[in-house]
This record gives structure tokens, sequence and C-alpha cells, in this order.
């Protein structure tokens, strides 16, 4: 399990290549907090860089440096193209194309390139690590194409676009829209640097594009589980469930996954105080009291058990926690590598391998894509049960406040909930879809940055699918008529809905009230509402 929960934006955050976090790299990201480079990282790369010039200066062989890229390693090059080798690598790779990645992500990105080369064996000159850290704390951010990294000898083309700009080429952003970096680099007094021996080579090729985007990803979409556990902790007061299936003996003795303990607990805890939820034995007493005398088969109306979607939360929601603990690890373990080729150890031999190639950030990212598809079909069904009047406690047809067929209420609501559920099912893996490249000398590819993308995509798409349930929720609570009995966070979640979109008393243009919400999930401005009520969750 990694440190994701929020913590106050420190004054700067240290880079030393061994201890960044995704909560670390979010506030470099997201918050703009300042980064500096520790002060050892620093001494061991200048160590490191003094060392490496020795060697490449007896222009012996050595890849990237004095030899050509990929495939045309066999070409030598003299060491007095050592500019013009590094420069045109990068030139020749900056082929990204399509959107371009937003802000934070951009920083990301670039953090997570710094970190990696704080490390101390890409044999890098400090000169280039303060550039990166400049950028950074400057506002100086890439604009990066999303398209066109095979994950394999590393984000080459997202990498290439950074790197473009620390040359003073390319373009970065501002407010949002690509400008030249060269006007940008003028106006800022702030000189470009040229290129020496592998530093061209050491900027692209790394993973850096999918691990910052991937620790992104994964750091909100932990913020996303504990939204979806506070949209269905309302769920459950407004269809009076059962509190039976959290029990902390029945996954803390019985099944003790991480995850499911962890969703167990913000799940009582969010229910703590509730006046309209049920434990077992109240659900036990109510079912002998409606049964009739006789010795036969006899039926109530009353459920010890609710459907899976109301009673597996810890099971299902705690196994996406627990497939993002596991790409947190694996994501952090990257972030604090050196992911280049090749890397220089004192008194070693030069190392020529592949620490670019992405598989272990392509495996957990499609794995976090899976996971969040099922959560996001958790949200549907229970909105579903909200709106089938055959399945929601006696609540009116699809939440319809007015006249039933004259108004339909949640109907055409719940279609974009159901709509995404099926685009997400189509998003497949794709670290499966290996595709040769570079003249067969890339042959077997990751393709870890579309596996980033997609769990982006279906994170986005979930927020949509949560919002409809919350707003679901929100106006069973209204039409049941015990909003007084919420529990302490029941009432947060309640009031932030309220505060945002009116109850449906008649139909009215349900779109605005759709994005509304999702666009607060996005924010975390739930999770925000309930833990400012005092209520911590894991």
């Amino acid at each position: 399990m990694t440190d994701t929960t929020a913590l106050q934006t420190p004054t700067a955050v240290d880079l030393d290549g061994e201890s960044l976090t995704i909560t670390r790299l979010r506030q470099i990201a997201e918050d703009s907090a300042r980064c500096k480079i520790s002060p050892a990282a620093m001494a061991k790369v200048a160590k490191g860089r003094d060392l490496f010039e020795d060697i490449a200066r007896q222009n012996i062989p050595i890849y990237g440096v004095t030899t050509g890229y990929g495939e045309m390693v066999y070409m030598l090059v003299d060491v007095s193209k050592e500019n013009e080798l590094q420069t045109n690598l990068v030139r020749s790779h900056s082929a990204g194309v399509g959107p371009l990645f937003a802000e934070d992500e951009a920083r990301a990105m670039v953090a997570a390139r710094l970190n990696a080369f704080a490390k101390g064996y890409s044999a890098v000159r400090p000169a280039l690590l303060e550039q990166l850290a400049l950028y950074l704390n400057q506002g100086i951010i890439p604009a990066i194409p999303e398209i066109g990294s095979l994950g394999a000898s590393g984000d080459l083309a997202p990498l290439s676009h950074i790197a473009s700009t620390v040359i003073g080429e390319g373009y970065v952003l501002r407010d949002g829209r690509k400008v030249p970096t060269a006007a940008v680099l003028r106006e800022l007094g702030i000189q470009p640097l040229e290129l020496r021996f592998k530093e061209g080579l050491a900027l692209i090729n790394g993973t850096s594009a999918m691990t910052g985007l991937g620790s992104l990803v994964v750091g909100n979409a932990h913020d996303q589980v504990r939204q979806a556990e506070i949209i269905t902790a309302l769920v459950l007061e407004a269809m009076s469930a059962s509190t039976s299936p959290f029990l902390a003996e029945g996954h803390e003795l019985a099944r003790p996954h991480a995850g499911q303990i962890d969703t167990a607990a913000n799940m009582r805890a969010l229910m703590t105080g509730s006046g309209l939820t049920v434990g077992h034995a109240e659900l036990r007493r109510q079912a002998a009291e409606a049964a009739l005398p006789g010795n036969g088969v006899r039926r109530t109306e009353v459920y010890l058990q609710k459907a899976y979607s109301l009673r597996a939360i810890p099971q299902v929601l705690g196994a996406v926690r627990d497939t993002l603990y596991h790409a947190a690890r694996t994501l952090e373990v990257e972030l604090n590598s050196a992911n280049d080729n090749p890397l220089f150890f004192e008194g070693r031999e030069i190392f020529h391998g592949a620490n670019f190639h992405g598989q272990p950030v392509a495996f957990v990212m499609d794995y976090v894509c899976i996971a969040l598809t099922q959560l996001g079909v958790m949200s549907e069904r229970r909105t579903n049960r909200l709106l089938n009047r055959n399945l929601s406690q006696g609540l009116p047809d699809f939440l319809v406040a007015g006249d039933t067929g004259l108004n339909s209420g949640f109907a055409g609501a719940q279609y974009p909930a159901t709509a995404l559920i099926a685009e997400n099912r189509t998003i497949s893996p794709a670290s499966t879809q290996s595709v040769p490249s570079n003249g067969d000398n890339q042959d077997v590819v990751s393709m870890g940055l579309i596996s980033t993308r997609n769990a982006r995509r279906v994170m986005r798409n979930n927020n949509i699918i949560l919002a409809v349930e919350l707003l679901a929720a929100a106006q069973a609570v209204d039409l049941a008529k015990r909003r007084n009995e919420l529990s302490p966070a029941g009432r947060a979640t309640y009031d932030l809905v309220r505060s945002m979109v009116p109850t449906l008393e008649h139909d009215r243009f349900m779109a605005d009230d759709i994005e509304l919400v999702a666009q607060a999930l996005r924010e975390g401005r739930l999770l925000q509402a309930v833990t400012q009520r005092g209520l911590t969750l894991r």
C-alpha cells in the first residue's frame, strides 16, 4: 500500500532518485509545489558524469554516444559529432500527434524524468537536472502530444517533446495553448541547453511519460474509490439496507485482503449514526414477526440479505483498492528507477540493457483499467435498483416525484451511465497488443502509455456514472422524506448535492445536472465535504 492520502503541500519536494512517492509527485504536478534536487543526489550525478566523460572521450563504442540509434546501432559516430548526434535524435523523434496532455500530466512526466536522473546512473550533466527543475519551478510546461509512444524503448515520442523544449525548440503550454518555446525562454531570460554526450538519448529513452501519468491516474483513482464508497453509503441509507455485510470480523478475521478490510472500515464509518440502515438482528426480528403461524413454507417481505451490489461492496471495491495498491507499488519503484540505456556504474562494465521497457507499468495500468471498469458496473447496478420499482424498497418508478407517466424522472439519466459501462468494457488491455517497429529492433513493445491512457479514460467515464448514482440517491432520500435520519456523512453528501442541484420535482433538462455533479467528483469535492465533517477515510 502506498501513501496516497492528502497531505499539506510542502514548501518544496526533494528529489533524490530514491524516495519519490505518488503523493509527492501529485503535489508537484497538481499543486505546483516547488521541487529541489538533494545535494547528495547532485553530487552523485556530477561524479558519474565526470567518470562517463573520461570513457566517452576515448571514442570507444558506446550505444547512443558513439553509435547510431536503434536498428542503426551498427553505425559508428565520431565523438566530434557529439551535439549533432544528440540533437538530431530529439528532433527526429519529436513526432507525437493528437491532443496534448494536460498541464498537470506534463508536469508529472517532467518530474518523473528528473527524479530518474537523480538516481545517478544516467551519466547526464547536473546542468540538465537543474534545467528540468527550473522548468517545473518557473511553470514552463512542455506541450506533449498524447499519441506516439510504444512504451518499449521508453516513451520516445512524448519525452522527445520534453527534450525539444530543453534545447529551446518545440512548444510549451500557456493558458492551455501551445506557444513556441524559444519565445517563452527569451521572455524569462533562460538559456536553452546544448545537448552533450548521451543527454538527448537519456531524456527520451525512459518510462517517465507512462509512469508520471500513471501515478496521477492511480492517485486520483484512489480518491474515486473513496467517493464511490461515500455514494454507496448514501444509497444504502436511502434503501434502509443492512449493515451486517460490513461487520469487521467478516473481513479482518475471515478474509483479510487489505482492500476489503479498508473498504469495510470506510463503510462502517460512513454509516455511523444513521437512523435508516438496519442491523442483522433487527432484520431477523422483522422476519420473525412477519411470519404467519404454521409449520410449512411461509413468505415474508423481509430480505435477510440484499443483492450483491448492496452487499458485496467490500469484496468488489476492496479488490479495486488492492489493484490500486499493487499498481502504486509498481509505479513508485519505477519513479525511483534509472530506466534509460546505457547505464553507468562506477568501476563496472557499462550496462547495455532494456530498463526502458515499460512492461511492468503496462501490466498494472491494464489491471487498473479492468478494476475501474468494475467500479462503474457496480455503480450503475445500484442506480438501476433505485430506479426499478420492483427492486427499490417501495420507491416510485424512476424516482418520479410528480405524476408517474406524465413525468419520466431519472429514466433518461440512467442511459449515459449504462452506455458508459458498455464503453468501458470495450477498452481492451493494451499490454497484449505488441506490434514490432524500428526495423524489428523493437520487436516486443509494451504499449504502456496506451494502457495508462485507457485507465484514465475509464476513470473519467466513471465520474459520470457515479454522478448519476449520486443524483439518484439524493432523490431517493427526498422521496423517502427521512433526510433528518441520515448519518453525518450521509447528510454531508446529501447537502453537497443539493447545494448544486435541486430535487427533481418535475421533468427538466438533466444533462447540466449530471455534468455539474460529475465535475464536483473530478475535483474531489465530495471527499472534501465528508472529511470536513471530521471523518477520516482509508
